[in-house]
């Protein structure tokens, strides 16, 4: 190898670093490549919010009616846990698939937690996107609570047509998700199609998901 060679190599490095380098200065930290889209949405079933709720609701008036005997002061009849609702009804079978349930339907999922700040701060606007009824948004509530879950909703409004508990956060896993709040739209065949990370602003929403709603023809 003659010298000029070994000289240029050490340059063509340098210069090919430096592009990568620039590149990576013109994009993007919020937009994180996904490898679901335009790729099926998972469809793993979860628990419904409200059925979790309904069902610690039950098992914990079982405990108090159980006591209650154990001492002789049983009641002579027991009332019905009142029923909560995440906007879907309590009439739903206990775990879903939103990519089952809106088929055929242009819907969001919106991943986020009560312990999370930035899911704080995109709560507004999810509240005023679904006072729109644009379309569907389903809330996956990544390793939280039932309780906790609640309180918030009940705190800062609930703008989900549906709410899912990822309590082991495996679904969140399937999603690709590398942390809370994040958004995903998923198209009328099912495919997801868009891909937010950290919370939505007037920018994203303006910019982004409006034209993409308007173009996958979101009512």
């Amino acid at each position: 190898m003659s010298r000029w060679i070994r000289a240029s190599i050490p340059l063509a490095v340098f210069l090919l670093i430096a592009w990568f380098l620039l590149q990576g200065l013109h994009r993007n930290p919020r937009e994180i490549p996904s490898p679901l889209i335009d790729r099926p949405a998972p469809l793993a079933a979860l628990e419904r919010l409200q059925n979790l709720e309904h069902h610690l609701a039950s098992a914990s008036q079982a405990v108090a009616t159980a006591s209650l005997q154990g001492s002789g002061l049983a009641p002579t009849g027991v009332a019905a846990s009142p029923s909560v609702s995440d906007g879907i009804g309590t009439s739903a079978p206990s775990s879903s698939s939103p990519a089952a349930l809106y088929a055929g339907k242009v819907w969001m999922l919106n991943v986020w937690g009560s312990w999370c700040s930035g899911c704080q701060l995109e709560h507004p606007l999810l509240n005023a996107l679904a006072a729109e009824r644009l379309l569907p948004i389903v809330g996956l509530a990544w390793k939280d609570s039932p309780a906790q879950a609640r309180q918030w909703l009940d705190r800062l409004g609930n703008p989900y047509s549906l709410v899912l508990m990822d309590l082991d956060g495996k679904a969140a896993i399937d999603w690709g998700v590398y942390g809370a709040p994040e958004t995903f739209v998923i198209d009328a065949r099912g495919m997801v199609r868009f891909k937010h990370v950290g919370p939505l602003s007037d920018e994203v929403v303006r910019g982004q998901l409006r034209p993409l709603l308007a173009r996958l023809g979101a009512s």
